[in-house]
C-alpha cells in the first residue's frame, strides 16, 4: 500500500492527518455495518410483499375473429350461431353476414336480436336448430323480464326483407318477415359460460353446446345479481376451476351475457 506524504508538512503533521482520515473511515464503516441488517430486512419484507401480489400471466394478445363483434357460440355439432348486440349490429349481421344458405332465428318479443345459424344448405341437425332457438330466446329481453320461456321462429334468409308494406317504414336494425315460419314454442332460457378447452377464451351459449367445448363452465340462471357484479363472480369462479389466475377478463365475461340479472345454478 502506498501512502502519499505532504513534504510541506512535518512527519507528525502527516501522521495526524492520516489518523483523522482513518477515524472518519472507521465511523463510515461502522455506519455501513449498522445499515446492512436494516437494508436486509427491508429487502426481505419487499420480497414477501412481492410474493403476495397476484402474478398475472402475460399472454400474447389474441387475434379476435370477425364474429366476436356479435353475441356468438358454436353448436354441439360445430355450426356457428351469431346474434346482434344492438340495432346497428343487427343491421350489419343481416345485410353483411347472413348468406343465402343460412337460417334466420328471432324470438317473438320486443327487444330480440336477429340471430343467424351459419349453414351450407339452409339446414342443420335438430340439436343445432334447438340450440340456435335457445340462444335467440336467451339474448332477447325475455331474460331481463325473467320469463321462463318465449316463442322463437326461424325462416330462410330470402324471407327477411328491408322492404316494408305500403305506407309503412322500417328503422335501423328492423326487418320484415314474409312467408311461413318454423316455430319453436315455449323455448326456455338456456345459458352456460365457461373456458374453451382449446383456445382458453371465454364462451357462452346453451349448456349442451358449452359443455361440449369447455372443461370448466358454470350454468347461469335468472337471478338478482347485477351484470357487473356477476361478471366478477364468474371471473373468480372460472379461474378457480381452471387454476389459472388472470385467465379471464371482466370485459370478456360481460360480452358473453345478455341484459338482466343473474345467479349461478346450484
Amino acid at each position: 500500500m502506498e501512502i502519499e506524504i505532504d513534504l510541506r508538512k512535518s512527519l507528525n503533521e502527516n501522521a495526524s492527518l492520516y489518523f483523522e482520515k482513518s477515524k472518519k473511515a472507521r465511523k463510515k464503516l461502522e455506519g455501513i455495518e449498522k445499515t446492512i441488517p436494516k437494508l436486509r430486512k427491508k429487502v426481505e419484507r419487499r420480497g414477501e410483499a412481492f410474493e403476495g401480489i397476484e402474478r398475472k400471466e402475460i399472454r400474447k394478445k389474441r387475434q379476435r375473429e370477425w364474429y366476436e363483434k356479435f353475441h356468438w357460440f358454436f353448436t354441439g355439432n360445430g355450426e356457428l350461431v351469431i346474434a346482434g348486440k344492438d340495432t346497428k349490429s343487427n343491421d350489419v349481421l343481416v345485410k353483411k353476414h347472413m348468406d343465402k344458405t343460412d337460417l334466420y332465428f328471432h324470438a317473438e318479443i320486443h327487444g330480440a336480436p336477429h340471430t343467424v345459424l351459419k349453414s351450407e344448405n339452409n339446414s342443420a341437425h335438430q340439436n343445432s336448430l334447438e340450440q340456435a332457438a335457445g340462444f335467440a330466446a336467451t339474448f332477447s329481453s325475455a331474460w331481463k323480464q325473467k320469463m321462463a320461456s318465449v316463442d322463437v321462429y326461424s325462416v330462410l334468409p330470402e324471407q327477411v326483407s328491408k322492404s316494408a308494406k305500403s305506407g309503412e317504414s322500417i328503422g335501423q336494425g328492423a326487418f320484415m318477415i314474409y312467408g311461413k315460419r318454423q316455430w319453436y314454442r315455449k323455448t326456455p332460457m338456456d345459458l352456460a359460460i365457461g373456458i374453451d378447452a382449446e383456445s382458453e377464451r371465454v364462451i357462452s351459449g346453451p349448456k349442451q353446446a358449452v359443455a361440449k367445448r369447455a372443461n370448466n363452465y358454470i350454468v347461469v340462471v335468472q337471478g338478482n345479481v347485477s351484470k357487473g357484479e356477476f361478471a366478477k363472480i364468474v371471473k373468480r369462479n372460472l379461474e378457480e376451476k381452471s387454476g389459472k389466475k388472470g385467465l379471464v377478463s371482466i370485459e370478456d365475461v360481460l360480452s358473453m351475457l345478455p341484459a338482466g340479472n343473474f345467479e349461478i345454478k346450484r
